[in-house]
Protein backbone atom coordinates (compact mmCIF):
# COMPACT_ATOMS: atom_id res chain seq x y z
CA UNK A 1 0.00 0.00 0.00
CA UNK A 2 1.02 3.85 -0.31
CA UNK A 3 2.01 5.73 2.38
CA UNK A 4 -1.33 7.83 1.53
CA UNK A 5 -3.71 4.56 1.62
CA UNK A 6 -1.89 3.49 5.04
CA UNK A 7 -2.60 6.59 6.39
CA UNK A 8 -6.28 7.27 5.73
CA UNK A 9 -7.12 3.81 6.61
CA UNK A 10 -6.11 4.06 9.96
CA UNK A 11 -2.86 2.04 9.74
CA UNK A 12 -5.07 -0.20 11.80
CA UNK A 13 -3.94 -3.05 9.48
CA UNK A 14 -7.85 -3.77 9.17
CA UNK A 15 -10.24 -3.01 6.44
CA UNK A 16 -13.17 -2.28 8.21
CA UNK A 17 -15.82 -2.70 5.39
CA UNK A 18 -19.73 -1.10 6.12
CA UNK A 19 -22.28 -3.88 4.76
CA UNK A 20 -25.75 -2.93 4.20
CA UNK A 21 -27.69 -6.36 5.10
CA UNK A 22 -30.87 -5.68 4.10
CA UNK A 23 -30.42 -6.30 -0.07
CA UNK A 24 -30.89 -9.91 -0.42
CA UNK A 25 -29.37 -9.78 -3.48
CA UNK A 26 -25.86 -8.51 -2.40
CA UNK A 27 -26.10 -10.37 1.10
CA UNK A 28 -27.60 -13.49 0.19
CA UNK A 29 -26.51 -15.42 3.58
CA UNK A 30 -23.92 -15.81 6.09
CA UNK A 31 -20.50 -18.16 6.04
CA UNK A 32 -19.77 -20.68 8.77
CA UNK A 33 -18.24 -18.34 10.80
CA UNK A 34 -21.55 -16.22 10.58
CA UNK A 35 -19.89 -13.43 8.54
CA UNK A 36 -22.20 -12.14 6.00
CA UNK A 37 -21.80 -13.67 2.27
CA UNK A 38 -22.54 -12.56 -0.73
CA UNK A 39 -21.57 -10.31 -3.67
CA UNK A 40 -20.99 -7.61 -1.84
CA UNK A 41 -19.33 -9.08 0.83
CA UNK A 42 -16.64 -11.06 -1.35
CA UNK A 43 -16.26 -7.63 -2.90
CA UNK A 44 -14.88 -6.14 0.22
CA UNK A 45 -13.06 -9.39 0.89
CA UNK A 46 -11.11 -9.39 -2.96
CA UNK A 47 -10.45 -5.33 -1.76
CA UNK A 48 -8.57 -5.95 1.30
CA UNK A 49 -6.82 -9.01 -0.47
CA UNK A 50 -5.65 -6.86 -3.18
CA UNK A 51 -4.52 -4.47 -0.42
CA UNK A 52 -3.19 -6.83 1.47
CA UNK A 53 -4.97 -6.47 4.98
CA UNK A 54 -6.95 -8.19 6.92
CA UNK A 55 -10.71 -7.48 6.66
CA UNK A 56 -13.19 -6.53 9.10
CA UNK A 57 -17.46 -6.38 7.58
CA UNK A 58 -19.59 -4.20 9.82
CA UNK A 59 -22.83 -5.22 9.13
CA UNK A 60 -25.84 -2.68 8.92
CA UNK A 61 -29.47 -3.39 8.96
CA UNK A 62 -30.39 -0.75 5.95
CA UNK A 63 -28.33 1.46 3.55
CA UNK A 64 -29.53 4.27 5.46
CA UNK A 65 -27.74 3.41 8.48
CA UNK A 66 -24.85 2.56 6.80
CA UNK A 67 -24.53 6.24 4.76
CA UNK A 68 -25.17 7.43 8.67
CA UNK A 69 -22.35 6.09 9.92
CA UNK A 70 -20.01 7.57 8.07
CA UNK A 71 -19.89 10.70 10.43
CA UNK A 72 -18.94 7.81 13.29
CA UNK A 73 -15.96 6.72 11.84
CA UNK A 74 -17.72 3.29 11.51
CA UNK A 75 -16.20 2.04 8.26
CA UNK A 76 -13.40 2.79 5.92
CA UNK A 77 -15.15 1.68 2.97
CA UNK A 78 -19.29 1.04 2.36
CA UNK A 79 -21.09 -0.45 0.10
CA UNK A 80 -24.47 0.94 -0.62
CA UNK A 81 -26.34 2.27 -3.86
CA UNK A 82 -24.59 5.47 -4.70
CA UNK A 83 -27.23 8.53 -4.57
CA UNK A 84 -26.65 12.07 -4.99
CA UNK A 85 -27.62 13.08 -1.49
CA UNK A 86 -25.51 9.84 0.24
CA UNK A 87 -22.88 11.53 -2.53
CA UNK A 88 -22.70 15.04 -0.32
CA UNK A 89 -20.72 13.06 2.41
CA UNK A 90 -19.99 9.82 0.83
CA UNK A 91 -17.27 9.74 -1.97
CA UNK A 92 -18.07 6.67 -4.32
CA UNK A 93 -16.37 4.37 -6.80
CA UNK A 94 -18.12 3.52 -10.06
CA UNK A 95 -20.86 1.50 -9.82
CA UNK A 96 -20.05 -2.60 -10.01
CA UNK A 97 -23.29 -3.69 -10.09
CA UNK A 98 -26.71 -1.93 -10.86
CA UNK A 99 -30.38 -3.16 -10.31
CA UNK A 100 -33.43 -1.98 -12.21
CA UNK A 101 -36.30 -0.26 -9.78
CA UNK A 102 -39.77 -0.44 -10.78
CA UNK A 103 -43.21 -0.78 -9.08
CA UNK A 104 -45.39 -3.69 -8.26
CA UNK A 105 -49.31 -2.81 -8.43
CA UNK A 106 -52.27 -4.88 -7.09
CA UNK A 107 -54.82 -7.13 -9.02
CA UNK A 108 -57.36 -4.90 -10.69
CA UNK A 109 -54.83 -2.11 -10.52
CA UNK A 110 -55.46 0.12 -14.30
CA UNK A 111 -52.22 1.35 -14.22
CA UNK A 112 -49.92 0.27 -17.35
CA UNK A 113 -46.92 2.18 -17.04
CA UNK A 114 -44.57 3.24 -14.43
CA UNK A 115 -44.60 6.77 -15.75
CA UNK A 116 -48.35 6.57 -14.61
CA UNK A 117 -47.84 5.92 -10.91
CA UNK A 118 -47.05 9.43 -10.90
CA UNK A 119 -50.76 10.99 -10.45
CA UNK A 120 -52.70 12.66 -7.35
CA UNK A 121 -54.16 10.63 -5.03
CA UNK A 122 -51.72 7.15 -5.91
CA UNK A 123 -49.79 6.36 -2.49
CA UNK A 124 -46.64 4.06 -3.00
CA UNK A 125 -45.08 1.73 -0.33
CA UNK A 126 -41.48 2.41 -0.58
CA UNK A 127 -38.40 1.03 2.45
CA UNK A 128 -37.58 4.54 3.66
CA UNK A 129 -33.94 6.00 2.76
CA UNK A 130 -33.32 3.19 0.27
CA UNK A 131 -31.63 4.55 -2.95
CA UNK A 132 -34.91 4.32 -4.68
CA UNK A 133 -36.51 6.48 -2.35
CA UNK A 134 -33.80 9.02 -2.37
CA UNK A 135 -34.20 9.23 -6.04
CA UNK A 136 -38.58 8.87 -5.65
CA UNK A 137 -38.09 11.93 -3.25
CA UNK A 138 -36.15 13.65 -5.51
CA UNK A 139 -38.92 13.45 -9.16
CA UNK A 140 -41.99 12.39 -7.90
CA UNK A 141 -44.03 15.44 -8.53
CA UNK A 142 -47.93 14.07 -7.51
CA UNK A 143 -48.59 11.03 -5.84
CA UNK A 144 -47.99 10.28 -2.19
CA UNK A 145 -44.66 8.66 -0.82
CA UNK A 146 -45.47 6.05 2.32
CA UNK A 147 -42.52 4.94 4.10
CA UNK A 148 -41.55 1.79 5.89
CA UNK A 149 -38.57 0.23 7.47
CA UNK A 150 -37.27 -1.63 5.30
CA UNK A 151 -38.91 -4.17 2.26
CA UNK A 152 -40.81 -6.08 5.01
CA UNK A 153 -42.10 -3.33 6.16
CA UNK A 154 -42.76 -1.44 3.12
CA UNK A 155 -44.25 -4.25 1.48
CA UNK A 156 -46.59 -5.08 4.61
CA UNK A 157 -47.65 -1.36 4.50
CA UNK A 158 -48.55 -2.26 0.30
CA UNK A 159 -50.87 -4.87 1.37
CA UNK A 160 -52.25 -3.33 4.96
CA UNK A 161 -52.94 -0.34 3.78
CA UNK A 162 -54.25 -1.16 0.52
CA UNK A 163 -51.86 1.09 -1.30
CA UNK A 164 -51.70 1.86 -5.14
CA UNK A 165 -47.98 1.16 -5.72
CA UNK A 166 -45.40 -0.71 -3.86
CA UNK A 167 -41.96 0.42 -4.92
CA UNK A 168 -39.10 -1.68 -5.42
CA UNK A 169 -36.14 -3.78 -7.21
CA UNK A 170 -37.45 -5.44 -9.93
CA UNK A 171 -36.47 -9.09 -8.47
CA UNK A 172 -37.67 -8.41 -5.12
CA UNK A 173 -40.98 -6.98 -6.49
CA UNK A 174 -41.25 -10.20 -8.67
CA UNK A 175 -40.46 -12.45 -5.31
CA UNK A 176 -43.73 -10.10 -3.96
CA UNK A 177 -45.95 -10.40 -7.22
CA UNK A 178 -45.87 -14.67 -6.74
CA UNK A 179 -47.58 -13.90 -2.80
CA UNK A 180 -50.23 -11.67 -4.58
CA UNK A 181 -52.48 -13.23 -7.00
CA UNK A 182 -53.13 -11.19 -9.72
CA UNK A 183 -50.53 -8.55 -8.57
CA UNK A 184 -48.06 -7.24 -11.54
CA UNK A 185 -44.94 -5.48 -11.78
CA UNK A 186 -44.67 -3.01 -14.31
CA UNK A 187 -42.59 -3.16 -17.36
CA UNK A 188 -39.81 -0.69 -17.27
CA UNK A 189 -38.18 0.92 -15.06
CA UNK A 190 -38.18 4.83 -12.91
CA UNK A 191 -33.87 4.39 -12.15
CA UNK A 192 -31.59 1.70 -11.91
CA UNK A 193 -29.85 1.75 -8.67
CA UNK A 194 -25.76 1.65 -8.73
CA UNK A 195 -24.24 -0.21 -6.13
CA UNK A 196 -20.85 0.97 -5.53
CA UNK A 197 -18.28 1.23 -3.01
CA UNK A 198 -17.96 4.66 -0.18
CA UNK A 199 -15.24 5.88 1.34
CA UNK A 200 -15.09 9.16 3.40
CA UNK A 201 -14.51 11.96 0.69
CA UNK A 202 -11.13 13.28 2.76
CA UNK A 203 -9.29 9.38 1.53
CA UNK A 204 -8.13 10.74 -1.49
CA UNK A 205 -6.19 7.72 -2.03
CA UNK A 206 -8.66 5.48 -1.09
CA UNK A 207 -11.06 6.68 -3.38
CA UNK A 208 -8.89 6.77 -6.24
CA UNK A 209 -7.64 2.58 -5.36
CA UNK A 210 -11.64 2.50 -5.48
CA UNK A 211 -12.17 3.43 -9.06
CA UNK A 212 -9.21 1.50 -10.48
CA UNK A 213 -10.62 -1.54 -8.44
CA UNK A 214 -13.99 -1.37 -9.42
CA UNK A 215 -13.31 -0.67 -12.93
CA UNK A 216 -10.59 -4.02 -13.09
CA UNK A 217 -12.98 -6.16 -11.47
CA UNK A 218 -15.60 -5.67 -14.17
CA UNK A 219 -12.87 -5.72 -16.87
CA UNK A 220 -11.49 -8.61 -15.38
CA UNK A 221 -14.81 -10.91 -14.72
CA UNK A 222 -14.71 -10.59 -11.26
CA UNK A 223 -17.81 -9.21 -10.47
CA UNK A 224 -19.44 -11.63 -13.30
CA UNK A 225 -18.21 -14.36 -11.09
CA UNK A 226 -19.31 -13.21 -7.99
CA UNK A 227 -22.79 -12.62 -9.26
CA UNK A 228 -22.71 -16.23 -10.66
CA UNK A 229 -20.91 -18.09 -7.48
CA UNK A 230 -24.16 -16.52 -5.42
CA UNK A 231 -26.27 -17.28 -8.06
CA UNK A 232 -27.79 -14.13 -8.40
CA UNK A 233 -27.58 -13.90 -12.29
CA UNK A 234 -30.15 -11.94 -14.45
CA UNK A 235 -30.97 -10.58 -10.99
CA UNK A 236 -27.63 -8.65 -10.45
CA UNK A 237 -26.52 -7.05 -13.79
CA UNK A 238 -22.66 -5.94 -13.82
CA UNK A 239 -22.86 -1.85 -14.35
CA UNK A 240 -22.15 -0.31 -17.56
Amino acid sequence: MSQELISELGESGTLRAGINMSNPLLVTGSTEAGEPDGVAPDMARAVAEQLGIAIRRVPFASPGEVADAVSANAWDIAFIGAEPSRAKTIAFSPAYVEIEATYLVPAGSTVASVAEVDRPGVRIAVSERSAYDLYLARTIKHAELCRAKGLAGAFDLFVGEKMDALAGLRPALNANADDLPGARVLDGAYTTVQQAIGTKPENIATAEFLRLFVSEGKESGLVARLIARHGVEGKLQVAG
